[in-house]
C-alpha cells in the first residue's frame, strides 16, 4: 500500500484508502459500493444516477452521497463518491423500494462534500408513486412548490434521475435528523 496524505476537507477527515480508494488511484476496491442488489435476482432492480450542483449549478467533483433504504424485507446501504465517475454524477444500483409503515417508497440521503460543517439529509421519492406520494406524512410536510426537489423522475422503465442542488432556485429539501 503507498503512503498517501488524506485530502484535506472540511468534513472529516475523509480516509480515501477506506471510503473511495478507486478515486485516488488506489489499487483495491471500496468496502461498500453502488452495487445493493444480488446480480442472481433481478426483480425489481433500478437504477438511480444524478449529480450533486453547488449554487453556481456547477457538478461538484468531491461529494460523497449516501443511501440507505428498508425495503420491507432488509435493510440496504450504498456509498458512491462523484469524482469516481467521468461525468461528476452518483450512480446506484438498488431494489425500489416498498411502501414501510404507511409511508412512500423512497430512499434516505446522506450527503457529505466539501464546504460542509456536518453532513446533510434528504430523500428520495419516486415520481410514478402518484397515490402513496400524497400519503406520506413527511412529504405533506413539505411545501407544495418544493416537493419536486424531493422526486427522482422516471427516466424509463427501471431508470430515474435525482439531482440535488445545494443552494438557489432548485435547493433540494433537506431535513434535520
Amino acid at each position: 500500500m503507498s503512503n498517501k496524505q488524506t485530502p484535506s476537507q472540511t468534513v472529516g477527515p475523509y480516509f480515501a484508502y477506506g471510503l473511495t480508494p478507486e478515486q485516488y488511484l488506489y489499487d483495491f476496491k471500496q468496502l461498500v459500493t453502488n452495487q445493493m442488489v444480488n446480480p442472481i435476482n433481478t426483480d425489481n432492480i433500478i437504477t438511480i444516477t444524478g449529480k450533486v450542483f453547488d449554487g453556481e449549478n456547477q457538478p461538484i467533483s468531491d461529494a460523497m452521497v449516501e443511501i440507505w433504504q428498508n425495503d420491507g424485507e432488509k435493510q440496504l446501504f450504498g456509498r458512491f463518491g462523484t469524482g469516481t465517475d467521468p461525468e461528476n454524477r452518483f450512480i446506484f444500483h438498488t431494489i425500489k423500494p416498498n411502501s414501510v409503515d404507511s409511508q412512500a417508497p423512497h430512499l434516505s440521503v446522506i450527503l457529505f462534500m466539501r464546504g460542509q460543517l456536518i453532513h446533510t439529509y434528504t430523500r428520495i421519492y419516486f415520481s410514478d408513486e402518484v397515490v402513496l406520494n400524497a400519503k406520506d406524512t413527511v412529504l405533506i410536510s413539505v411545501p407544495e412548490e418544493r416537493k419536486a426537489t424531493l422526486m427522482a423522475q422516471q427516466k424509463s422503465p427501471g431508470t430515474y434521475e435525482f439531482n440535488i442542488y445545494m443552494q438557489g432556485d432548485k435547493e433540494t429539501v433537506f431535513f434535520d435528523i
